[in-house]
């Protein structure tokens, strides 16, 4: 079980790490409406994660109960996937922004706007379904409650990291502003990392 569980907390934290669209958001809404809107975006997009977790487990677990062939695609499929995501970054200019128009929304409209953001983008449980199923450490057995040890493994460090990064806002915004070059070093380490667990789940 360990075996899996370092690894997969190794990459989920690699991965919440990595310049995405939530840690930016995150990062945005923190310094423009303060840290305590950070930590609330952070709760909602967090949450958002069980649902995901939830898509994934069932049917997934469905899929290993009719076929080990079919859940051998699944990982070849979740390989792939995380292929084409580092050519995406690797095609892309590299470039952060930080910058917000948006006004200042209560708490209420902030997790739930978060939790929103979450669970209606469909990439996730795509990205879920392709880094999942790879650290599952016994998958001839039930698999359901393998899968939301992992989910809340993956909430547990991505709400450590959010928090982290919404209450340290302001000293990462002036270190990205005064260090243009960061985010191509950003995305070059994305491009590692997705290439990285691609290759850890197909070996």
């Amino acid at each position: 079980m360990l075996l899996q569980l370092i690894p997969f907390l190794t990459a989920s934290i690699l991965l919440t790490l990595s310049p995405g669209p939530d840690i930016i958001y995150v990062l945005v809404q923190s310094m423009t409406n303060g840290k305590k809107a950070g930590i609330i975006t952070t709760l909602g997009l967090v949450s958002g994660i069980l649902i995901h977790t939830s898509l994934v487990a069932f049917g997934v677990s469905a899929i290993i109960k009719e076929s080990e062939l079919l859940f051998t695609l699944i990982k070849v499929f979740g390989a792939l996937y995380l292929f084409f995501l580092a050519y995406k970054v690797f095609r892309s200019d590299g470039d952060i922004s930080l910058t917000s128009d948006a006004p200042v929304k209560s708490s209420r409209n902030l997790f739930g706007q978060g939790f929103i953001m979450n669970v209606l983008n469909p990439k996730v449980t795509i990205f879920f379904l392709a880094f999942f199923p790879g650290f599952l450490w016994m998958p001839n057995t039930d698999t359901i409650y393998q899968f939301y040890i992992l989910g809340f493994l993956f909430m547990l460090q991505a709400l450590l990291i959010f928090g982290s990064v919404a209450l340290l806002a302001g000293k990462i915004s002036d270190y990205l502003r005064k260090h243009k070059s960061s985010g191509v070093l950003l995305k070059w380490i994305q491009v590692v990392v997705f290439i990285g667990i691609g290759l850890l789940i197909l070996i």
